[in-house]
């Protein structure tokens, strides 16, 4: 089972990032703005996975990668974005900031449950 950080300001979009989550076994944690989902990550460095709207308030998904990224200890902490405000051009820039993945919104449930299956397992065998 592992641990999940949800970085997400709307209600209906954390319900069911959630719910995708515990349908897998996994064990979700909440966050209403990038900077909570930060300190979070800070008082405890046992997530296994981040999944990160890119507009919210506080701090944005990108200032959160970014800040993130620039902690060695985040280093192999996957980050999968969940957003439906950004073009092709911000994907690869948000990719090359150190997203792992990028999902559209609306969340499809197959697709997410994918993303959080692969980042989970390559993580779980990195930290080994």
């Amino acid at each position: 089972m592992a641990k999940i950080l949800i970085a997400e300001d709307d209600r209906i979009s954390q319900k069911l990032a959630v719910k995708i989550v515990e349908e897998l076994g996994h064990t979700a944690y909440v966050s209403p703005h990038g900077k909570h989902a930060y300190e979070a990550l800070m008082a405890s460095n046992d997530f296994d996975l981040l999944l990160t709207d890119i507009m919210m308030p506080e701090m944005d998904g990108q200032q959160l990668i970014k800040t993130l990224r620039g902690d060695q200890q985040f280093d192999a902490l996957p980050i999968i974005i969940m957003s439906a405000v950004v073009g092709l051009n911000d994907i690869s820039n948000l990719l090359k900031l150190g997203a792992t993945l990028f999902l559209a919104k609306p969340l499809d449930r197959q697709e997410l449950q994918n993303y959080i299956t692969r980042c989970i397992g390559c993580h779980k065998s990195c930290r080994d």
